[in-house]
């Protein structure tokens, strides 16, 4: 027996009236929104670039062999999810950078299964579809997460049990979430910096008067402020900004910004956050070379994706409702996808040789449609002669020569001299 749960109904369910097709907004709802102090930096950029990298990579439920190798992909629903939709809103490449915007940006995500098959006893059998939430509260046993409701529209809190939710904690907390990490340093330092910027480049003239009286009581203070307040007015109501001074008074600009320090601290703490999260101009550029990106991968987008497929591997295949203990969630990497286009042969011709990969495999990862030869599915050295395919018996022995007349290459014999 089997019945459709939804996290967001309750136990008992209380009709609502319908009313049109729901509530409507003129942006996404369901797309997570940073905080506004990191809109205005550089922070953004990078969170993208990860997140791109991250969403770039395939997650799909498979099942091992007995030596714990990858052996197929499994058909289920959760797989469906995770390569064909993983709801109503999102694609799967959608859904994964939604996970990483919302590791960046709260330090933690909760990937929430809302329809779900359980069966007679409640225990989960397949999931339909799930959304990423923000944790609100921690409770010991529960958590309490917003996530988005598509029945109504908007963002809604649930409470949910810690074992039904994948809980994907950041590996990089203490480098972006941490109060005083390089992040958060950096944040508030571009916050002055453009304080600074808006200051100096708010429109203010910056002038000095020196009257020719001494500013000492306070009817001379009084007569200084009509002064200037005179000097104001006729600056602001000139059509060319152009105000009359006496011959006795003298004015002076101050043309140019208080020095600081500001932007050498930026400097400073943007190269310790890329050395920290292992990246470089270069990867944010587009510019990086092989060995470059293969270190970001490794130090940056791999901890990520490691981190999200143990979550939802211990949430979702956990031993119950008759799940089997060879099926994991794992991510792939198109290893071709760094190749330049002028080793490509070199790679291809290596990995067919050492029957690595058939010639339809290789063909497939450059877009080339299979062919209809049976021999390129088959794993074989095709510099190499194959019994099987050369219209040789491989069950024909060979037969050692008596002579060297009976060798295939070698020339007839001489005729004997009379």
């Amino acid at each position: 027996f089997k019945r459709v749960n939804n996290a967001f109904r309750p136990s008992v369910p209380t009709p609502t009236p319908y009313t049109g097709i729901g509530p409507n907004t003129s942006v996404r709802p369901y797309v997570p929104r940073s905080r506004f102090r990191t809109e205005r930096t550089i922070i953004s950029s990078i969170y993208t670039r990860i997140s791109i990298d991250v969403a770039g990579i395939d997650i799909r439920h498979v099942e091992l062999d007995d030596l714990g190798r990858y052996a197929k992909d499994v058909d289920s629903k959760l797989n469906e999810c995770l390569t064909w939709e993983a709801n109503l809103d999102q694609s799967p490449r959608d859904f994964r950078q939604d996970i990483v915007a919302t590791l960046f940006d709260e330090g933690v995500a909760a990937i929430v299964p809302v329809n779900t098959e359980v069966d007679e006893f409640g225990q989960v059998v397949e999931i339909l579809d799930m959304r990423v939430g923000r944790v609100v509260d921690w409770y010991p046993r529960h958590v309490r997460v917003s996530l988005y409701n598509e029945n109504r529209g908007d963002r809604q809190e649930i409470v949910i049990e810690k074992r039904k939710v994948a809980l994907i904690p950041n590996p990089l907390y203490s480098v972006v979430n941490e109060p005083n990490s390089t992040l958060q340093r950096l944040i508030r330092k571009l916050t002055l910096l453009d304080g600074a910027d808006e200051q100096s480049s708010s429109g203010k003239l910056d002038l000095i008067i020196q009257l020719p009286y001494v500013i000492k009581s306070e009817a001379r203070r009084q007569q200084a402020e009509a002064r200037r307040k005179d000097i104001e007015f006729q600056l602001k109501g000139s059509q060319y900004g152009i105000a009359y001074t006496d011959g006795t008074e003298k004015i002076t600009q101050l043309n140019r910004p208080v020095e600081n320090n500001l932007l050498k601290q930026v400097e400073y703490l943007t190269n310790l956050l890329y050395s920290q999260l292992g990246i470089t101009d270069a990867v944010m550029n587009g510019t990086a070379d092989e060995k470059a990106m293969i270190n970001y991968y490794s130090r940056t987008v791999e901890p990520l994706l490691d981190a999200i497929t143990e979550g939802m591997q211990r949430a979702f295949l956990r031993a119950q409702g008759g799940k089997p203990k060879k099926e994991r969630i794992r991510y792939f990497r198109d290893p071709f996808k760094l190749v330049p286009m002028s080793e490509i042969a070199d790679v291809a011709d290596k990995f067919s040789r050492n029957e690595i990969l058939s010639s339809n495999e290789i063909r497939s990862f450059m877009g080339i449609p299979p062919s209809t030869d049976p021999k390129a599915d088959q794993l074989i050295n095709s510099n190499m002669p194959q019994p099987g395919l050369v219209g040789t018996d491989p069950n024909q022995q060979a037969v050692a020569p008596q002579s060297a007349n009976q060798l295939p290459w070698a020339p007839p014999a001489a005729p004997t001299p009379s």
